[in-house]
């Protein structure tokens, strides 16, 4: 940053003992591109604080590394469902984070996991909505699912997300379920909603913004963060929240039991609490913080983007996923039927 807000200067002043200390790294394991790398340069600059960042692409693929015995991490950024599944699995560092100061600037209904109803271990990061980014001159104005799904049966190629939750939610909302189903029933006709729906489908991926852009697909299952694209390609790509529902995400910022660098890591949580640093990660993310002063320094054409930022109404539609336990088994084998039905 080219020059210290009062709060920047007040966070340096704080931090100034923990750079001192010999505390010199800090070690990210979050999704790919999921943060701005303005936010950790800030961070370096205030603390003196060296960070490193590596990227997975599925909370189960994070999971499986740290239970694989990945050593080093000493940050995650999990969803809701799985920062309760890590806590479950004792491998979460207690931080009181929700007895720091600036934690007053959290929104309260963003303090969602169940085993972590009073902010002792994590912090809310992000959230936003999963819907449809589309070409125009490909899709038109489509509204949701089903226009959707009626691209592909038009013979233009759509994509969905490789996610078996996000997938299956779709076939879940569009048969009246709720996205923690756990009805065998339920979950069987989601996924037969899918496959049925299949036509035009070309791959399932997270990579499919730049096929929208270049007219290689007509629609694509993604996230809020499309308007990022959007902004960038406004005659060419839209994004919308489908109108017979959608879900919602959310990830925290998490420490690591195992983590080799406890005191820099409580330090990120307590940087990341300033809300002109939660206002800029906004800027170049395009999703919503849960952090309220932070919203009165982002950008207006973020804040006023209804799709970004809907209203309470909408905002209470959306679903947000949670831990299924061994329920989840039967959103894998109906995932494997999904996939080798194409």
């Amino acid at each position: 940053m080219t020059h210290k807000s009062p709060l920047a200067l007040s966070a340096t002043l704080l931090l100034a003992p923990l750079a001192a200390s010999a505390q010199e790294r800090l070690s990210l394991y979050n999704w790919g591109d999921y943060i701005n790398p303005a936010v950790l340069d800030a961070f370096t600059e205030e603390t003196g604080i060296e960070v490193t960042l590596d990227s997975y692409g599925s909370n189960e693929e994070m999971l499986a590394k740290i239970q694989a015995g990945a050593t080093g991490y000493d940050i995650v950024f999990p969803s809701v469902h799985m920062h309760d599944i890590l806590f479950q699995l004792g491998l979460l560092a207690k931080t009181d984070i929700g007895k720091a100061p600036g934690f007053a600037n959290i929104d309260p209904q963003f303090v969602r996991a169940k085993t972590d109803p009073d902010a002792e271990y994590c912090l809310p990061y992000a959230w936003g909505n999963v819907g449809i980014v589309y070409n125009k001159a490909l899709a038109g104005e489509i509204t949701g699912w089903e226009d959707f799904f009626a691209l592909g049966e038009a013979g233009k190629k759509i994509t969905l997300l490789d996610d078996l939750r996000e997938t299956i939610g779709i076939g879940l909302i569009m048969t009246g379920a709720p996205v923690n189903a756990t009805d065998p029933a339920q979950v069987k006709a989601a996924a037969d909603y899918v496959i049925e729906h299949s036509a035009g489908v070309t791959a399932f991926t997270y990579d499919s913004v730049p096929q929208v852009i270049s007219g290689d697909v007509a629609a694509a299952h993604w996230y809020v963060g499309a308007n990022l694209y959007v902004s960038e390609n406004p005659d060419t790509i839209g994004y919308i929240i489908p109108k017979e529902g959608a879900t919602m995400y959310q990830e925290d910022i998490c420490v690591l039991e195992s983590a080799p660098n406890k005191q820099a890591a409580q330090a990120f949580l307590e940087f990341y609490l300033h809300p002109e640093i939660a206002a800029l990660n906004v800027a170049q993310q395009m999703n919503g913080t849960p952090n309220l002063p932070a919203q009165e320094l982002i950008p207006a054409e973020i804040a006023a983007n209804e799709t970004i930022y809907p209203s309470q109404e909408v905002i209470q539609s959306l679903q947000i996923f949670e831990d299924l336990g061994r329920d989840l088994q039967l959103y894998n084998a109906e995932w494997t039927r999904i996939k080798t039905s194409r």
